[in-house]
């Protein structure tokens, strides 16, 4: 059968690179982690932001992504990632709620500056139980429940303070190195069981876990950093620009893609080239 002269066929809807799936988005009300979820959105995914109860962004967030992406099932799920019976519960709650979570983004994180030499115990505990733990806890919730199904994704949201350290954010800049580590041995373990248990093969997307590394991102947490400081950092990149949220929440995407199964164990930097 032929087209008519004069009239072309219209193109066929494109299929999302995550169409189907099911998003855990820790921190996933606003900044980075709001754009994550909206490119997690686009792709086809139903997505569950967590939150904790002090943002108050929440609502404002699940009335734009419920008005903007009528398909799909949006829920916000609060609990303290500093917490790791919060960090099952969340996993659990959005299981029972969704279905199942095909992909997990660790993106939550907190920063409290301190020199060394000023810093307390509790600044380096709050840091590290958020920033590590906390990601730890829920890999671990969502890996038992992604290895009985065998595929499934996560992505942790690093820095690059992780990679250089930076003067007063030695608790920082500790817990997101940490996420290298955890990411590398993560990535063989979950191959490993996957192994050992003989399983089904899942839909055949495999299960990996990655790392992005953001360079100076142009959120909230940079609204308290003077302009002239800002200005020297944009000198010191060689993009010479501070990047953009959705800059990062695309890396993320593609990682999280059922076409990346080849990729796992790896550290994505998204930073202008400051680590050059």
């Amino acid at each position: 059968m032929t087209m008519p002269e004069g009239r072309e066929r219209a193109p066929r809807p494109r299929r999302g690179a995550v169409e189907g799936r099911v998003a855990l988005v820790t921190g996933g009300t606003r900044g980075i982690g709001a754009a994550i979820c909206r490119a997690l959105a686009d792709e086809g995914a139903d997505v569950a932001a967590g939150y904790w109860h002090d943002d108050e962004d929440v609502e404002k967030f699940l009335t734009a992504m419920t008005a903007d992406y009528p398909g799909r099932a949006i829920t916000v799920h609060e609990g303290n990632i500093g917490h790791a019976d919060d960090c099952r519960r969340v996993v659990s709650e959005v299981i029972l709620v969704h279905g199942r979570v095909d992909i997990l983004v660790n993106n939550a994180g907190i920063t409290v500056d301190r020199t060394v030499a000023k810093m307390t115990d509790e600044d380096w505990h709050k840091v590290i139980a958020v920033n590590l733990s906390g990601a730890f806890f829920m890999a671990q919730a969502a890996a038992r429940h992604m290895i009985a199904r065998g595929t499934g994704r996560i992505v942790n949201v690093s820095s690059v303070i992780g990679e250089t350290g930076n003067i007063g954010q030695v608790n920082y800049a500790a817990s997101k190195s940490g996420l290298f580590g955890m990411t590398k041995s993560l990535a063989r373990e979950v191959v490993f069981e996957l192994n050992r248990a003989q399983g089904p093969a899942g839909d055949g997307i495999g299960l990996t876990v990655n790392t992005v590394t953001p360079g100076f991102i142009d959120t909230g947490m940079l609204v308290t950093v003077p302009d002239k400081v800002l200005d020297r950092l944009r000198t010191q990149i060689p993009v010479g620009r501070l990047g953009a949220p959705e800059e990062i929440a695309r890396a993320v995407c593609f990682l999280a893609a059922d076409a990346s199964s080849y990729i796992t164990g790896q550290i994505w930097a998204v930073n202008g080239g400051l680590d050059m």
